[in-house]
């Protein structure tokens, strides 16, 4: 794990933030455009105000300007109670992906001349999704409906994304009321494609559970310790094949922590016998990692 006070810390976030601004604004300028799909989230109501603007007022309002000032709120807001370097990270990733969408150079949109309205919803998707994961791998988020699920969820303790969901849904209708409704249709594959890519490539919000059957229970448990900062409750019983007494550990540790902690422990105690599940759905304490 890297240390969070070094420099090649903070260059790396810097990186990550900065290449996937770079994919986000590369994505609204070829596929987005090219389909005239309309992203999840603020991003989305973005490009639904730009456009309302455009077409019911005649005024061209930069992408970036309506962006900055959706997030404003929401950034103030996860800067008091979520974290101040979490923040300041995310909103580096909001105002990039503005001013690349707006800067860039016509000759790199040109790059993408698609006329297949599900190629762009498909594909774009996947990009969103990767550069998402880009920042997501940062630490940080891209802003907008993020901060408002991880302050709900951090705050209050519960679930906030099916209201993003619900809102992301009447942007969509919004958009079908105004413009047209196979536009709408095609958003949903992007937006559907954007989750897939997201749950492929980033397991930083998700859980396994490991069933653990040792001989050196203390051991094991003092290491789940040290590299996870989780706990783990031990269960006494009999190996009927031996007929031996034997210790089985229960813990839940982040999705991203399973394949080192499982070579520990088999470094540890080569005759481990380790089951890792999938958890669906986990009620209780669960150890989150600071965000700053």
């Amino acid at each position: 794990m890297d240390d969070k006070n070094s420099t090649w810390y903070t260059v790396k976030r810097f990186l990550l933030i900065i290449a996937g601004a770079l994919l986000m604004a590369f994505d609204l300028n070829t596929f987005v455009h090219a389909g005239g799909l309309v992203p999840g989230g603020f991003t989305g109501l973005t490009l639904l105000i730009k456009e309302c603007a455009l077409r019911f007022g005649g005024v061209s309002v930069p992408f970036s300007i309506i962006l900055f000032v959706l997030n404003a709120i929401p950034a103030a807001i996860s800067f008091k109670y979520i974290g101040k370097w979490f923040t300041i990270y995310s909103g580096l990733m909001v105002i990039l992906t503005g001013l690349f969408t707006d800067w860039m150079p016509a000759m790199f949109i040109q790059v993408i001349q698609l006329h297949d309205e599900l190629l762009s919803a498909v594909f774009g998707g996947i990009l969103n999704g990767a550069a998402i994961c880009l920042c997501l791998y940062a630490e940080a988020t891209s802003g907008g409906t993020d901060f408002i699920a991880i302050f709900i969820s951090e705050k209050y303790r519960k679930d906030a994304w099916n209201y993003i969901f619900a809102g992301n849904c009447v942007i969509l209708l919004l958009a079908a009321f105004l413009f047209e409704l196979n536009r709408v249709l095609y958003s949903i594959i992007f937006q559907f494609t954007t989750t897939m890519t997201l749950s492929g490539m980033y397991r930083g919000y998700q859980q396994r559970t490991l069933l653990i059957i040792t001989g050196k229970s203390r051991e094991v448990y003092e290491l789940i310790r040290e590299m996870t900062n989780h706990a783990a409750t031990s269960f006494s019983g009999i190996g009927r094949y031996e007929m031996a007494e034997r210790e089985m550990l229960y813990s839940v540790v982040s999705a991203g922590e399973v394949n080192a902690l499982v070579a520990a422990i088999k470094r540890l105690d080569p005759d481990a016998f380790i089951n890792v599940l999938k958890t669906e759905q986990l009620n209780g304490r669960f150890y989150q990692h600071p965000k700053d």
